[in-house]
């Protein structure tokens, strides 16, 4: 139906009228704004930014008039005369007008207040401020701007701190009685820096008063960081009262406002104090370096250890959450500030950086948390954490889980860590693993079938034991979750993170209405934790987790039986088998207890190394449930002899554990050493002879040594190690009469019998 004003009453007419007219009236200024707005903004040249030049005015209600100037400032080497403003923006909804180069901007209500309170009567001021003086509209210039606010903020001649809390955040200093709160909390830090003591009149009120400033918008954010770590002199302000910024850390070390009573300031402002104290001993210039790299950075921490530190820090954009960490990281450089990216592939690859790109990753837009699939391998767990995190860091003590410098010890080596301050404490029973792929430890927390990152860069690895090469040749399969908020908790529905693991890059079954492949994850999942529960020592939960692990593969398996309305699912079925194969060679009682052989009269321990199954391997080992010693009847051999016919892991495995009689002898007297030569296994001869521990020139039943064995199967490598021990008789004879050489020569192994004889003519003769 047609609309007509004539329907209308006249009255509501004019009024409609009236509306729309201003409606019109309101587009077509904002549109000559905009346009006006667009003209202030030029391209920059590099190197160049834009400073405001703040005129001064002897009314302090008139109107704020600034002019924008383009200095070629960055590719200099010392500090010039402008202040950097460090503040928080405050709601785009809350907005007043101010003036530059005759055009009206509207900027955020606390920026208006700040420069109230900046302008001078009689002088201009030179300033910088990232609302201004960077095109916010382009994103490309926003980027490279970003990317340089480090040198910005160290050229400046001062970093001036504005503590006011914009008005849309419920700052109580600008309500009421509470007007000058802010004023009164800085003129006492101001009183007790000066007099190095608590003045006795520093009731109640006055200690409130401090903890509310301490609990302003601006300790919390992130971009505040690097501000003031770039400072070469700090000013902290709060309307017409201000403070030096080591004053203001020192009036704080005499007050000790917050204590244990005030957690979240304990974990707020120490690190933030500490990087405004060391403002006056930075540099006014900088060294004449002409390697400096391209990109600017204040090389305080690794970009890892930063995030560890800040990521608790609050921004209104997710991306500003790591960049504003780049100009204080020493190793991001391939990190650039990119506002076209997404919050989703941003953090992808920091944890890729900062990790290593061999783990698999999973993340979400507008979701400040991470699934992480890794192989890694446990090396030690927190066994005492001091409660003591502050700016300085965190002690702590690890205990190593097997270090090379052990194998003749029983006792367990330790050592004490003074980590780097973090966001998150690390506890006792956090667990050490070093990820494969990464340059540094990370410390987890083993939680409800995942683990929490507490933190992920851990230990520097230059201070690490040793550890012998089953920790990197066995890694286990782990999964983690880093998460930047838990305070907001994963509840939903009581699932925690079940539904984030879930939704991670999976496979799927091709019938849709099947969920056999969410069984098959589950209970890989289940599995993969209770052998990372195996290898730091808690049994009991390990074999709940593994049992769990067979019940859930079995629902899914059911799903393709033949029973089922899903069952085409083709050579998956074998699989089944296969892998509830691998999981009943664990053989657990209904007490929970490894049953110690099967009807075959094979151990249980044997019998997984036959079928290569180095998980279960790992438990029956880990738990001591299993007779590492137990030989089987038919040849005689021990598990140790099994498992060089079968690989080099489990071997790796069973020497780890310190307890296996490397000199072992079956039904034919050959040794493990001589297995493993005879079938050419130069990995695990050259771990067994590394031991120092086996008698590398044994002789069998038939006379014949490890020597021979090798130079008769041709293996030249194993030939060669064997040779360089110079622990054998390379003219040995056995049972027939035949040498190394004669072997060698009869197989037609040219290499081996070059290196036997050493003589090339002779090589040729017997090779005829």
């Amino acid at each position: 139906m047609a609309f007509r004003v004539n329907d209308i009453p006249i009255d509501h007419a004019d009024g409609l009228v009236n509306r729309t007219l201003r409606s019109i009236a309101k587009r077509l200024r904002n549109s000559t704004d905009r346009k006006e707005s667009d003209a202030l903004y030029k391209d920059l040249p590099k190197d160049s930014v834009r400073l405001l030049r703040l005129l001064p005015h002897q009314d302090e209600n008139s109107r704020i008039e600034c002019q924008l100037i383009t200095c070629s400032i960055l590719d200099s080497e010392k500090t010039h005369p402008y202040e950097a403003l460090s503040y928080v923006w405050g709601s785009e909804k809350n907005r007043l007008p101010i003036h530059i180069d005759g055009v009206k901007q509207l900027v955020q209500a606390n920026l208006h207040r700040a420069l109230l309170h900046l302008r001078d009567c009689f002088v201009e001021r030179i300033l910088w401020i990232d609302a201004i003086c960077i095109n916010q509209k382009d994103n490309e210039e926003k980027g490279q701007q970003v990317q340089s606010m480090a040198k910005i903020y160290a050229k400046a001649s001062r970093v001036i701190v504005w503590l006011a809390d914009p008005p849309d955040n419920g700052d109580q200093a600008d309500n009421g009685n509470q007007a000058d709160s802010g004023d009164q909390a800085l003129e006492a830090i101001r009183t007790a820096a000066e007099e190095q003591r608590v003045d006795s009149q520093l009731d109640e009120r006055k200690q409130q008063v401090i903890l509310s400033l301490l609990r302003r918008k601006w300790f919390q954010r992130i971009w505040v960081l690097q501000e003031v770590a770039a400072a070469r002199h700090i000013l902290i302000k709060h309307g017409s009262t201000e403070i030096d910024g080591y004053a203001f850390c020192s009036g704080l070390d005499v007050l000790k406002p917050f204590d244990k009573a005030h957690p979240d300031l304990q974990a707020l402002i120490p690190l933030i104090a500490h990087l405004i104290r060391g403002a006056v001993f930075r540099r006014r210039h900088e060294r004449d370096d002409t390697s400096r790299p391209a990109r600017f950075s204040l090389n305080i921490r690794p970009l890892g250890e930063l995030v560890d530190m800040y990521h608790t820090r609050k921004a209104t954009e997710p991306l500003d959450k790591v960049y504003a960490l780049l100009g204080m990281s020493s190793d991001a450089a391939e990190i650039e500030a990119n506002y076209k990216a997404s919050w989703e592939d941003l953090f992808r690859k920091l944890i890729n950086f900062s990790l290593s790109d061999q783990v698999s990753v999973s993340t979400w837009e507008q979701k400040e948390v991470a699934v992480i699939e890794a192989k890694g391998c446990v090396l030690g767990e927190v066994s005492s954490a001091g409660d003591d995190a502050n700016q300085d860091g965190q002690k702590v003590e690890i205990t190593w889980k097997t270090a090379l410098d052990l194998s003749d010890r029983k006792e367990q080596q330790s050592s004490h860590f003074a980590l780097q301050p973090s966001a998150k404490a690390v506890e006792k029973g956090d667990v050490v693993c070093l990820l494969q792929g990464a340059s540094k430890p990370t410390i987890i927390r083993l939680c409800d079938g995942f683990s929490a990152i507490v933190r992920i860069a851990g230990p520097a690895t230059d201070r690490l034991p040793k550890w012998p090469d089953s920790e990197t040749a066995l890694p286990a399969d782990l999964l983690l979750i880093w998460d930047w908020d838990e305070s907001k908790g994963k509840s939903q529905g009581g699932k925690g993170y079940e539904h984030l693991v879930s939704s991670r890059r999976v496979p799927k079954c091709p019938n849709t209405e099947c969920q056999c492949q969410d069984h098959l994850d589950k209970a890989s999942r289940l599995w993969n934790f209770g052998i990372l529960l195996n290898k730091v020592w808690r049994y009991d939960e390990a074999v709940k987790n593994l049992r769990k692990a067979v019940e859930v593969y079995g629902t899914g398996a059911a799903l393709r039986s033949g029973d089922s309305p899903y069952a085409d699912h083709g050579p998956w079925k074998e699989a089944d088998k296969r892998v509830l194969g691998m999981m009943d060679d664990l053989l657990i009682d209904d007490n929970g207890a490894v049953k110690a052989k099967d009807k075959s009269d094979l151990a249980s321990l044997s019998r997984a190394i036959s079928n290569g199954r180095e998980a279960v391997i790992q438990l029956l080992v880990d738990t001591c449930k299993a007779d590492i010693e137990s030989k089987d009847k038919k040849y005689g051999q021990t598990p140790l002899s099994r498992a060089i016919s079968n690989g080099h892991e489990a071997v790796i495995l069973l020497l780890d554990t310190g307890k296996v009689d490397l000199e072992s002898k079956d039904k034919y007297r050959r040794t493990p050493l001589s297995r493993a030569a005879g079938n050419g296994h130069e990995a695990v001869v050259k771990l067994l002879l590394g031991t120092g521990k086996v008698d590398a020139d044994s002789k069998g039943k038939d006379g014949r040594t490890p020597l021979s064995w090798a130079a008769r199967g041709g293996h030249e490598a194993v030939v060669k190690l064997l040779l360089g021990t110079g622990k054998v008789d390379a003219d040995s004879k056995d049972k027939d009469g035949q040498t190394p050489l004669s072997w060698a020569a009869r197989g037609g192994h040219k290499a081996v019998v070059k290196l036997l004889s050493n003589e090339d003519g002779l090589v040729a003769k017997l090779l005829e």
